[in-house]
């Protein structure tokens, strides 16, 4: 693995952690407002991620299919959002902005049940860094090593409001905040481990890659939709979300069409 590859899965990792140490420098919780804008910018940085870096690319290397180049991309992204919607129903969890868990009834406690829930939305983000990067060590995708650096970079930038808006949380809720910390990190740590499971798997996915990237593309847009958009849309002045998610995704448009 070289260190193109290494650097590109573990960004986005230290992404959520960083994000996760604000725990030991803030007083209190995230406020509503706060909350709002973050996760306004992750959803619209995750929209602009599976259109420029997933789905765009999906259909560019089904070019040989002519008029037909959008089918891998197309049965990929509802395979994707399929198992999201399972994954959110068999995996119990709890929202940040929810009082009422989802998924099968468990006994586990509250801040758990939080932890999982971010673990279920980074899961798409660890699967689409895995499979762009994996994209690129074939060498045969047109996935470039900026192209593949860009998505990281974007998930990176996004995933450090999101360890915050899980360890603050935490904390909030009677969780030490060492504890509220590792908490968030391991939210994330699906991600690098996602990732090089696909990438030292690359040889095996040549073949169903743009499947492969309009899974991750549809598995992203699942959390966007299902999550954060409620989220960024709740109480009142909701329009800060609204805008900053037009933040996100121009940073994330900017950051792929200059470095890809």
């Amino acid at each position: 693995m070289n260190s193109t590859v290494f650097w590109g899965i573990l960004i986005p990792f230290l992404g959520t952690s960083v994000g996760a140490a604000g725990v030991f420098f803030m007083k209190n919780s995230l406020g509503e407002k706060t909350q709002r804008i973050l996760t306004g910018f992750a959803a619209g940085v995750m929209t602009a991620a599976s259109v420029w870096s997933l789905l765009i690319p999906a259909i560019e290397a089904s070019a040989q299919m002519g008029k037909w180049s959008f089918i891998p991309a197309v049965i990929g992204f509802w395979l994707g959002i399929g198992f999201l919607l399972l994954m959110d129903n068999v995996i119990p969890h709890l929202h940040s902005f929810s009082e009422d868990p989802e998924g099968p009834k468990s006994r586990l406690a509250k801040t758990t049940m939080m932890i999982l829930a971010v673990t279920l939305h980074n899961i798409p983000e660890g699967m689409a860094v895995g499979v762009v990067f994996a994209g690129y060590v074939t060498g045969n995708s047109g996935i470039t090593a900026a192209g593949a650096m860009a998505l990281s970079i974007g998930i990176a930038i996004q995933n450090f409001p999101e360890g915050a808006i899980i360890s603050m949380p935490l904390y909030s809720n009677g969780m030490g905040r060492t504890k509220s910390f590792v908490g968030g990190v391991l939210s994330g740590i699906v991600e690098p481990i996602g990732a090089i499971i696909t990438v030292l798997a690359a040889g095996i996915i040549v073949p169903i890659l743009p499947y492969l990237l309009g899974f991750a593309a549809g598995a992203m847009i699942y959390v966007v939709v299902e999550e954060l958009i409620p989220e960024m849309s709740e109480g009142k002045h909701s329009n800060s979300g609204t805008i900053f998610f037009a933040v996100g995704f121009s940073v994330m448009m900017i950051l792929d069409v200059a470095l890809g």
